[in-house]
């Protein structure tokens, strides 16, 4: 680390312990409930400081190009146009978290970014201020800024920091994508499951088999593979379901689960296969204080 660079920052995934759609506004926007919780899949970061306002970025591992609305990017330029700032940066991403999974990865990375070049171009916004930003770039974004698991309502917006215990899961993302676009536009997606509370939520039996996903029916008819994991997770005994709009599923591993013993029946496809556990706060929480 330098006044010049940050290394090796993280941004971790998340799951969605269940999502309910409780209906639609005339904005066409989804009003959602859900419980956000951070794992130990994650991406890392680097950052060099730039003394021009240029905003580089690549990813290791690969040569394809960026999409023109790339996330760490847009967060970069955002942060510049808040604030004024005349200093650019270089980022590299080393991904880890797969992509149309579900798990933020792409809203992680972007968190990390404001949160990385609040310190190195010496900005110091707060926490508010860095939320407030994360929203104009994505629903899940301001998720990743608070650092604490979360209750979640509205369009994802409305965040009430909780604490979860610790946990294992085992997580399965397909190798086909979930079409996230084409889930929230089907007919037959439920809109209208009856609101839930916190007080519900924390009064249940296991937070971690509370509710359901109310995308999972609809996603799965559009990619039969999360089906396929699916029924994989329920052979092992696990109550499984998808995270987000998919295609990753997961399940909450009971205590004396025999995770090895398990994973020798998950069938060889290509598929990433991963017993995570969960992370009670950010890494980088002490960086937003």
């Amino acid at each position: 680390m330098s006044s010049r660079s940050l290394v090796g920052l993280s941004a971790p995934a998340k799951l969605n312990l269940f999502l309910h759609v409780t209906g639609r506004r005339p904005d066409g926007y989804h009003t959602l409930q859900s419980v956000f919780m951070r794992i130990d899949w994650q991406d890392t970061l680097d950052f060099t400081l730039r003394k021009d306002a240029t905003i580089t970025r690549r990813d290791t591992g690969t040569t394809s190009p960026l999409p023109a609305d790339d996330l760490c990017v847009r967060a970069a330029h955002t942060l510049q146009q808040a604030t004024g700032c005349s200093m650019g940066a270089d980022i590299v991403l080393h991904k880890s978290i797969p992509s149309e999974a579900g798990m933020g990865g792409g809203s992680s990375d972007a968190a990390t970014t404001l949160i990385a070049l609040n310190t190195l171009w010496n900005l110091k916004l707060d926490t508010q201020q860095l939320l407030t930003l994360a929203l104009q770039l994505g629903a899940d974004v301001p998720f990743f800024i608070l650092g604490h698991d979360a209750w979640v309502e509205g369009i994802g917006e409305r965040l009430t920091p909780i604490a979860l215990p610790p946990a294992r899961f085992l997580i399965i993302k397909p190798e086909s994508g979930a079409p996230t676009g084409k889930i929230f536009s089907a007919p037959d997606l439920v809109r209208n499951t009856i609101p839930a509370t916190l007080q519900d939520f924390v009064a249940s039996t296991s937070p971690y088999t509370y509710g359901h996903n109310d995308l999972q029916p609809v996603a799965s008819a559009l990619c039969p593979e999360i089906q396929a994991a699916l029924d994989c997770l329920a052979d092992l005994g696990l109550q499984p379901r998808m995270t987000g709009s998919g295609s990753a599923v997961f399940a909450w591993l009971p205590q004396d689960f025999d995770a090895p013993a398990a994973l020798q029946r998950v069938p060889q496809k290509n598929w990433k296969i991963r017993i995570c556990s969960n992370l009670a706060v950010h890494p980088l929480l002490q960086c937003t204080a």
